[in-house]
């Protein structure tokens, strides 16, 4: 059985929206705004690139980042590694072909299948929605959360406000840094 892992910017009311200066968001770019850097805060992202098998994107993050992770250095551990689009609208030929084999999921179904393969983790980058509907579906096992110390109040959020019963996380990594940032990663609790 693989492991889902969401990976997430996410302001400390929730919101995870346009963390990068995405456009058409008020408070786009975020995370580099009044929050000094510290590189050791970031250290997560380089273990996620290296322990990752797979990829997973929503369509909106999928089409943000195609264009641009590919020729990145920074982002050269992902290349090769297999991605999975899950869209109901996107087709092959939106595809770039410089980033990998990569495959598109019509359905949560066609996710949870995945899941039981065998395989390494699957990290989730961005994809707000998909997120959500990935949360609600109980399909999601591990949260990698860098929160930043900023109140956004609207926005994309991370998780949905769906009524439902409550679940459970294990914190099993934590720190904090002297930019207020936290890391936070939690187990989802089966």
């Amino acid at each position: 059985m693989r492991t889902l892992i969401s990976s997430a910017f996410v302001s400390l009311d929730g919101v995870v929206e346009a963390p990068g200066g995405e456009p058409g968001y008020r408070n786009s770019g975020w995370t580099f705004k009044n929050v000094e850097f510290i590189e050791a805060a970031y250290e997560i992202k380089g273990r996620e690139q290296r322990e990752a098998a797979a990829m997973m994107f929503g369509r909106t993050s999928y089409e943000a980042f195609s264009p641009v992770w590919p020729d990145m250095a920074e982002f050269a551990d992902y290349k090769e590694k297999p991605k999975y689009v899950v869209s109901t609208t996107l087709t092959e030929g939106d595809l770039v072909d410089n980033w990998g084999k990569t495959t598109i999921l019509r359905s949560l179904e066609e996710v949870a299948a995945l899941k039981k393969t065998d395989g390494g983790p699957i990290i989730i980058h961005g994809s707000a929605t998909l997120n959500r509907n990935l949360s609600d579906a109980g399909l999601i096992d591990r949260y990698h959360l860098l929160v930043f110390p900023v109140l956004l109040g609207a926005g994309k959020r991370l998780f949905s406000t769906t009524d439902k019963d409550a679940q459970q996380l294990k914190l099993v990594e934590h720190e904090a840094y002297a930019n207020g940032m936290q890391k936070n990663v939690f187990d989802v609790v089966r």
